[in-house]
């Protein structure tokens, strides 16, 4: 869609939000055919398949709806969704309308489940395009239903309802839930096909607290019965909750666990599972090496000096990448199947390493950030939780942080 040559004057806007002239336009990924720099994330297809046979597995008769929200956890939503489809994904849950439309755009004909709903609107947008929104308010409910018979689509449109049982952060609350369904008769517009709640505390060291979460649960569901209100479905499972075996219902909504990463119970040091495969591997190569003497400074505010002559390599990804300032002076990445440690200031574009142990390193030698690597010297891998432990993050943010500037390769092995 393009751009107007001259942007508008924002005083004439300001008092005009849903003006027509107004499109907000996604970034562009950078695509693999404008690569330069030999920055990259690679995923790995195959890894995709069997992430989900393993869920699938786990989850047994309820049916499986990978999240892939962010840009599905940065791996590429339209790619990842289109392998997911052709493998037997059950349908799939999105967090804005946005990311629904793009997979639509994408050809994906699968159920999505918006989970954030419509709103700020787009209300159109989710009946033309068959999309099933979460609902929580009545405003939600009001715009649907004008959506449908304004369109003239086919009624009822399936909603799902969400209900909060200790998030506090969307959904209904269970004091204000009788009202609400009482107030669903007045649309027959709208099905509620589904019951949905977020579990707050899946990867908790104890299960108390979805336990408890659980129960409220189906306390909301035979309150909404008494009212009318039956759904087809109910679900509330997060990748954690369904690797440990809990609250399956009828439908699971794994998402890191897709994509190749287990989390890891409050307190334990193994992960819920060690079958699951990484799917993304980011690599880079070395475009300068410094011999330096013992003393000398490295990076943006010496925050490195060196403690004996070193060797000290340059690879073109930083925080612009998605690569967390906070690795400055800490974790690895991978040299030659060895660890080589970061030096000095995560910078913009470009990170040092101190490749003075890693024999032979040279330009244009591979660098893993994350993922595995098979080099003359050994294999190794660093995995999105090592990363996040040096970062004093979660592996949630290290994968969804990879930027839109990294290219996307998908490969098969």
């Amino acid at each position: 869609m393009a751009m107007a040559s001259t942007p508008p004057d924002l005083d004439s806007l300001r008092d005009r939000p849903s003006s027509p002239e107004i499109r907000v336009l996604r970034p562009r990924r950078a695509a693999p055919a404008d690569a330069v720099r030999p920055t990259r994330a690679e995923v790995n297809l195959a890894a995709l398949r069997h992430n989900l046979r393993v869920l699938q597995r786990h989850a047994g008769e309820a049916r499986v709806w990978p999240v892939l929200k962010a840009d599905a956890y940065g791996h590429g939503a339209p790619a990842v969704a289109r392998t997911l489809e052709r493998a037997g994904a059950d349908g799939f849950c999105v967090a804005l309308l946005e990311e629904a439309i793009e997979l639509r755009e994408a050809g994906i004909t699968s159920p999505i489940l918006v989970m954030s709903g419509a709103y700020g609107g787009g209300h159109d947008e989710v009946v033309q395009r068959g999309l099933v929104p979460v609902v929580y308010d009545r405003g939600q409910l009001e715009e649907l239903a004008r959506a449908v018979r304004q369109l003239g689509a086919a009624a009822p449109h399936a909603v799902h309802l969400k209900i909060d049982t200790g998030m506090a952060r969307l959904g209904v609350p269970l004091a204000d839930l009788a009202p609400f369904a009482r107030s669903l008769h007045e649309f027959p517009e709208l099905r509620v096909d589904g019951l949905m709640t977020h579990l707050a505390c899946a990867d908790a060291a104890t299960p108390e607290e979805t336990a408890h979460q659980l129960r409220l649960f189906d306390e909301a569901t035979a309150t909404l019965g008494r009212h009318g209100v039956r759904a087809r479905v109910r679900h509330a499972a997060n990748s954690a909750a369904l690797l440990r075996g809990e609250s399956s219902l009828d439908a699971v909504r794994p998402g890191i666990a897709i994509f190749g990463v287990s989390p890891v119970a409050e307190g334990e040091r193994e992960p819920l599972s060690s079958e699951l495969r990484q799917a993304i591997r980011v690599r880079t190569e070395i475009v300068s090496i410094r011999e330096l003497e013992a003393g000398k400074p490295v990076g943006y505010g010496a925050l490195h000096r060196t403690s004996r002559p070193s060797r000290i390599a340059t690879v073109p990804i930083g925080y612009a990448d998605g690569l967390s300032r906070k690795l400055t002076n800490r974790g690895h990445m991978l040299v030659r199947g060895v660890r080589a440690p970061i030096v000095g200031a995560v910078s913009m574009d470009m990170t040092m390493l101190d490749v003075t142990d890693v024999p032979g390193a040279a330009l244009r030698d591979e660098v893993i950030v994350t993922g595995a690597q098979d080099g003359p010297h050994g294999r190794d891998h660093i995995g999105a939780h090592e990363l996040a432990a040096h970062a004093d993050t979660i592996p949630w943010e290290i994968l969804t942080s990879i930027s839109r500037r990294v290219p996307r390769f998908y490969r098969e092995p």
